[in-house]
């Protein structure tokens, strides 16, 4: 167990969990693009809560990950890099049995609804938010494995910020694929209007059969353990994991990052059918030019050895301000598509300036890592609610001010005051 990361050949496990940052990012995406269709099919009677009750969704999805992201890191501890995987599919396969139950739910009982306000809502989407939380559990818990071990995994030629962004890359190829996922193929290229809830069925059966192909794969294939990453089972830590302000402040950082990543890539549609036109019309190009944006720049960034992370994040926090900004001022959503190539490093930036010098508290500091993702909750249902009150155009200062943070702990806030190792 106690052999150097140079004996060990990670090019397999490296090139597994590439696949699976596929796996979430397909998933993550297609959950946030069902907003549109589901506000068609399920919320065509939510009066004048529609929105909010389209960015429950997300926000559902993004809550599992601080209320279960240090469940994840005690079950590395426990069962390992591996173990934990293999439990975190089979856990994908629940949450997406219960999309499928939502939508049987909602065909066999149409008249089964709760009256909230001047809202009338159907029990199965709430049936719906349940299993989004599931899948979003399950998502955490591969996060909190894929992201300590492609940064530790030594793999010949490459930097831990290369690898981080090479399983971006692979986790981008999912988010561009998915909006026309479920437009073109799930929803057959109908309109909202025309989207039937019973078309949802089929897609999640499908998707069922290939997360088990996937877990029975992984089951078969060699993943090391890398020892100094992550305590042994029943090893104490002796520092508080939050005695490390570079970790504190980056998990604030990620908070506004994947706040401001999502409330882009699954507000954007809404915004520009709210504008209707041409921008209506082209609501769905828009989030997949932006899911290919981020795809782009990880491409990128992934080449760049001799650009620090911290220049990255810098960089990247300015120009995306730059461009929100714009796009509030002259009312065009188009300007926001080009914020996911600033976007495309900010992960894989903050993450391993968060984890720098940390040794055995890694694993742990990637559960708590987790804890930010609720930005992704918050932020777009925040703006969701105001976009209900105020219209969508004011809402975009809650990305500027994201952005700032962003911008701030790249320069400040990452600093190292105090080493794990």
């Amino acid at each position: 167990m106690n052999k150097s990361k140079a004996e060990v050949n990670y090019l397999g496990p490296f090139i597994t969990l590439v696949f699976l940052f596929f796996i979430v990012g397909f998933l993550t995406t297609a959950n946030g693009q069902f907003q549109g269709p589901l506000k068609a099919a399920f919320l065509s009677n939510a009066g004048s809560l529609k929105n909010t009750f389209a960015t429950l969704i997300s926000f559902s999805w993004f809550m599992a990950y601080p209320l279960t992201g240090g469940i994840g890191s005690a079950m590395v501890t426990r069962y390992g890099y591996k173990g934990t995987l293999i439990r975190a599919l089979l856990l994908m396969i629940v949450g997406l049995g219960i999309f499928f139950y939502s939508s049987y739910y909602f065909e066999q009982y149409p008249s089964s609804v709760m009256q909230i306000s001047d809202a009338t809502v159907p029990v199965g989407f709430f049936i719906f938010l349940i299993g989004s939380f599931v899948v979003g559990t399950s998502a955490t818990f591969m996060q909190v494995v894929l992201n300590p071990y492609l940064t530790a995994c030594k793999v010949k030629g490459t930097q831990p910020v290369q690898r981080l962004n090479i399983g971006g890359s692979s986790n981008s190829i999912g988010t561009t694929i998915a909006p026309y996922f479920v437009t073109g193929i799930v929803f057959g290229g109908l309109s909202m209007e025309e989207v039937k809830v019973s078309q949802l069925m089929m897609p999640f059966l499908a998707l069922m059969v290939v997360i088990a192909i996937v877990t029975l794969i992984l089951s078969r294939i060699s993943l090391p353990e890398i020892e100094e990453t992550k305590a042994v089972k029943g090893e104490v830590l002796p520092r508080n994991i939050w005695s490390f302000s570079h970790l504190t402040l980056g998990v604030i950082a990620i908070f506004f990052y994947v706040g401001a990543e999502v409330a882009i890539g699954a507000n954007i549609n809404l915004f520009a059918i709210s504008l209707g036109g041409s921008y209506a019309v082209n609501a769905a190009l828009m989030a997949t030019l932006y899911w290919s944006g981020m795809l782009v720049g990880r491409l990128i960034s992934s080449s760049m050895s001799s650009v620090s992370a911290q220049k990255q994040l810098a960089w990247t926090s300015i120009l995306a301000t730059v461009s929100i900004i714009l796009a509030m001022l002259i009312n065009n959503p188009w300007l926001l598509v080009a914020v996911g190539l600033f976007h495309s490093v900010m992960w894989g930036a903050i993450f391993t300036l968060c984890v720098n010098k940390l040794g055995k508290y890694t694993s742990k500091a990637s559960g708590v890592f987790m804890i930010g993702v609720l930005g992704g909750a918050f932020i777009p249902l925040l703006q969701g609610g105001l976009a209900d009150a105020y219209g969508w155009r004011g809402t975009w200062i809650l990305v500027v001010i994201s952005e700032l943070y962003i911008l701030y702990y790249a320069l400040w806030g990452s600093k190292v005051k105090q080493t794990g190792e």
